[in-house]
């Protein structure tokens, strides 16, 4: 039988990067993504809709998303859907997660960043490539 697990993402890193280690050293990241909809409300007037997503990054690929991600910052992220569950308080609690094993910045740093250079891409191996993005990407906004 086959399966497949594979999620990709485009939208608005939301919160700064936190990372952490797991008691055998190895780190792990995590941040907040915005992805937003727009469609044409029953009135014809534009809407949009936002959907918030935990991503979980491993090893070097963690290291550099806390070196380089900021909030605000536009990415794509490719990676699959982790569900878990536990208990607490006699109270059973739910959460799926995205595990990422690639991100690319689609956007440039801040101008007053030192960093004038491309968008980076970053993939679970380890490497850094850079990577030209047209600037003007339609639609993400």
């Amino acid at each position: 039988m086959v399966s497949l697990n594979k999620v990709m993402l485009i939208g608005r890193v939301g919160t700064d990067p936190e990372l952490r280690y797991t008691p055998a050293g190895t780190p792990v990241a995590t941040f907040r993504l915005a992805v937003s909809r727009y469609f044409s409300g029953t009135d014809g007037q534009r809407q949009s809709e936002t959907d918030w997503f935990t991503v979980v990054v491993w090893n070097k690929l963690a290291e550099q998303c806390n070196n380089y991600l900021t909030k605000r910052r536009l990415v794509y992220v490719e990676g699959r859907l982790h569900n878990r569950s536990w208990e607490s308080n006699g109270q059973k609690y739910y959460r799926t997660d995205v595990v990422a094993s690639n991100v690319t910045f689609l956007d440039r740093q801040d101008a007053s960043s030192d960093e004038g250079k491309p968008s980076d891409v970053m993939e679970d191996d380890g490497t850094l490539d850079i990577a030209s993005f047209d600037d003007g990407v339609v639609g993400l906004d």
